[in-house]
């Protein structure tokens, strides 16, 4: 993408690490083909009969993607022996247009052997609070975001 293609303030204000994606609509219902600057490509419906996620879960998807990433990566930096992290999105919508969402739940689940409590409580904040650019904009456009999370304690790692 070009930078003269953003529209609003200044360019050189706003020139960042820039991201693509593009969705084709395959003339069926609602469907759409997508890929991403990565070269990803998924499915995306926004009709009855899908063929794949609608955009909306796909937002949720973003935010437990970008916030097991920095759970991962602080763990670590904290010497914490993970060797495994899930994180589940629930959200709920607001009933009138836009429809954005107004509550997310995240469940963590970390996997490892003497995992620290306080280390894990740790890397779920600061990833909400300073690291997960997608909880940022969810915070941002109002939603209340509510975190749980337990360890699985492993014998061996």
């Amino acid at each position: 993408m070009h930078p003269e293609k953003f529209r609003g303030k200044e360019t050189e204000e706003r020139m960042g690490q820039q991201s693509s994606a593009k969705v084709v609509w395959t003339g069926a219902g609602l469907d759409f083909k997508g890929v991403v600057g990565s070269g990803y490509q998924f499915d995306v419906s926004g009709g009855a009969e899908k063929i794949g996620g609608g955009p909306m879960e796909f937002l949720l998807a973003g935010l437990a993607g970008c916030t097991a990433v920095d759970m991962v990566l602080i763990l670590q930096k904290q010497r914490q022996e993970v060797v495994g992290i899930e994180v589940e999105a629930q959200g709920i919508r607001a009933d009138d247009h836009p429809k954005v969402y107004t509550d997310v739940a995240l469940t963590y689940v970390v996997r490892g052997k003497n995992i620290d409590p306080q280390a894990v409580e740790r890397a779920m904040t600061l990833s909400e609070e300073k690291y997960c650019s997608a909880s940022a904009m969810f915070s941002r456009s109002g939603a209340m975001i509510t975190t749980t999370y337990r360890i699985e304690e492993l014998e061996e790692v």
